[in-house]
């Protein structure tokens, strides 16, 4: 598995959601597009709000990505759901030591996102795209892998992958909700 020492500075050398919108300035507004449109419902809210365990959670991404645009926006609305959720953003070809750990069928997709524990143990790893949004793109034919930042999705597509994200964050605390090890070090 993934050396924690690696997920602790890898963590560290992200940036914050809004800062990595606002570094590529021509592709920010695909995602603040898809980010206008992301809406937690109230259940999904308290759910993230509930969680217990922290969680650090690295997104390698692409700015120039379809995939990435269309799903990162999610990503923000669930972590900012929670002060448990400290997500970071990294560029993916700028820290390839990492991508290349977490490569996937063998290539350096986008969007893969890490979730660890408070020590920076692994916990899952999902990338390029939830069950929901490989349903959709198989649904349009098995068309381009990789749609152009700013592409339009669907708004049931839109509320699947949102569900799914949801559904892989949730698994990932209670991954580290019930650890006994944690559970020991936190007498719960």
């Amino acid at each position: 598995m993934i050396d924690p020492a690696l997920l602790r500075s890898k963590h560290a050398a992200g940036v914050p959601y809004d800062d990595y919108v606002r570094s590529s300035p021509q592709h920010e507004a695909a995602w603040r597009a898809v980010e206008a449109r992301v809406k937690l419902l109230d259940a999904q809210r308290a759910l993230v709000g509930g969680f217990t365990r922290r969680i650090n959670v690295i997104c390698l991404s692409g700015m120039w990505c379809g995939d990435c645009s269309a799903q990162g926006p999610m990503l923000h609305a669930i972590a900012a759901a929670s002060p448990m959720i400290d997500l970071r953003w990294l560029d993916r070809d700028a820290h390839a030591d990492l991508s290349d750990e977490v490569r996937i069928c063998g290539g350096l997709r986008v969007p893969t996102v890490i979730f660890v524990n408070e020590d920076f143990e692994f916990l899952s790893l999902l990338g390029d795209r939830t069950l929901s949004r490989y349903r959709a793109i198989a649904a349009r034919a098995l068309g381009a892998s990789c749609p152009l930042p700013g592409a339009r999705v669907a708004d049931d597509e839109l509320a699947a992958t949102l569900q799914d994200w949801l559904d892989e964050f949730e698994r990932a605390h209670l991954i580290a909700r019930l650890s006994p090890r944690l559970r020991g070090k936190h007498g719960d």
